[in-house]
């Protein structure tokens, strides 16, 4: 149970502002939830989870990775003993975005074995064509052999598959035809059911015009067709688009044996609530920054407290939007930020150096918000971080 929220804490900080002066910050006394779940959850709940980088690694970031594998699973263990699970090697994981597919088919490998030695926790992996270039890819067939080749190989590490947007298949589909021949072709093969992701090209520009149409009504029809006739082996659908109302309307089209995952990191605590004629689970990035929030907030709900689900959910809202802003691929910096101020690593190090591409500004009106929405599970380290971070960009304490 939540302790007292109290309006002020002994701790402080000098923050940059955004008028270029500095402020002395005081932050909120801090706000505890549970290190487990507890009671149970009425949605599926996933936390697409980021990877821990090796700092002492002997490597160019802009070229290779390395991750830290100890302290990547580390994470994963966390995350489901709040009762979440885990999507892994997504675009949190920097996906195409610094973790190629061979780091990453071995980051899932090692996440389904630890989850099956963990009660079978759940988790569900990452499939595309991310290996297959995307000025390699020459037809229509070649994005079909490579869904297949990643597909088998999620499976055969005993893996549940997220079928992701595909860059190929972006460039190359032209119309709603193109799209089916992949879908149901890929769809046909898998053992189990399988989530469907669909990335806005706000997530990755890329993938602009997918579903073979910029109309996204247009690209929806497309969408919900292919799904609702393949629905036997569609799990759910996971849609990141950052518009409720598109959810909802496709929400309310699908199959009814098919879920909706919100990927909408700006309003999920809504659209995971619901509405009289039906609700959304969840597969957001945000989750892995808020996890014993969520979590906590999610027990509640299901408890049919839905005022307490708000209370805890909604002040996390104002931070996601804000990891989230524009340029919105960018926000891996702010969840991998976030999980070094909660001790979750040592270091603020991340995969293809992209630690670099928020600024200090950015990361000042991060820290804010997560200590008004009760986030930092640890003040005194994440203030004392804070300042290390500070001092390295020329702010001294």
């Amino acid at each position: 149970m939540n302790k007292p929220v109290l309006p002020m804490s002994s701790l402080s900080l000098k923050l940059p502002t955004a008028d270029r002066k500095i402020e002395d910050y005081r932050l909120a006394a801090s706000r505890t939830f549970p290190a487990k779940l507890e009671g149970v959850l009425n949605r599926v709940a996933f936390s697409a989870a980021h990877v821990v980088a090796d700092p002492l690694a002997d490597n160019d970031p802009w070229l290779t990775s390395a991750i830290d594998w100890d302290r990547t699973i580390a994470f994963r263990e966390y995350v489901w003993d709040l009762g979440l699970g885990v999507a892994e090697a997504m675009d949190t994981a920097q996906r195409g975005m610094g973790l190629d597919w061979p780091t990453s088919l071995e980051l899932i490998r090692r996440s389904v074995k630890a989850a099956k030695a963990k009660d079978n926790a759940l988790v569900f992996s990452g499939a595309g064509t991310d290996h297959l270039a995307v000025e390699d890819a020459k037809s229509i067939d070649d994005v079909i052999r490579a869904y297949e080749e990643q597909s088998a190989a999620v499976e055969k590490a005993g893996g549940r598959i997220i079928l992701m947007a595909s860059r190929a298949l972006a460039k190359l589909g032209r119309s709603a035809d193109d799209y089916a021949k992949v879908y149901n072709r890929v769809l046909s093969q898998v053992r189990e059911p399988v989530i469907i992701h669909w990335l806005g090209d706000m997530f990755d520009p890329a993938l602009s015009g997918y579903w073979g149409t910029a109309d996204l009504d247009k690209a929806m029809d497309t969408a919900v067709a292919i799904i609702n006739a393949n629905a036997a082996k569609v799990d759910g659908v996971k849609v990141s688009l950052l518009d409720k109302q598109r959810e909802i309307d496709m929400r309310r089209r699908l199959d009814k044996n098919v879920k909706m995952y919100t990927g909408d990191d700006f309003n999920y605590a809504e659209l995971i609530a619901g509405d009289a004629q039906g609700f959304s689970h969840a597969l957001l990035g945000i989750f892995d920054a808020i996890a014993p929030a969520a979590s906590y907030a999610l027990s509640r709900l299901a408890a049919g407290d839905e005022a307490g689900f708000h209370d805890i959910l909604g002040p996390t809202v104002p931070l996601s939007r804000h990891i989230f802003k524009a340029p919105t691929r960018f926000y891996k910096t702010g969840i991998v930020f976030m999980a070094y101020l909660n001790g979750h690593q040592d270091h603020f190090t991340m995969v293809g150096g992209q630690e670099s591409t928020r600024s200090t500004l950015h990361l000042a009106e991060l820290f804010r918000l997560a200590d008004k929405a009760g986030l930092l599970s640890n003040p005194e380290l994440a203030t004392r971080r804070m300042k290390t971070v500070l001092a390295m960009r020329g702010i001294e304490p």
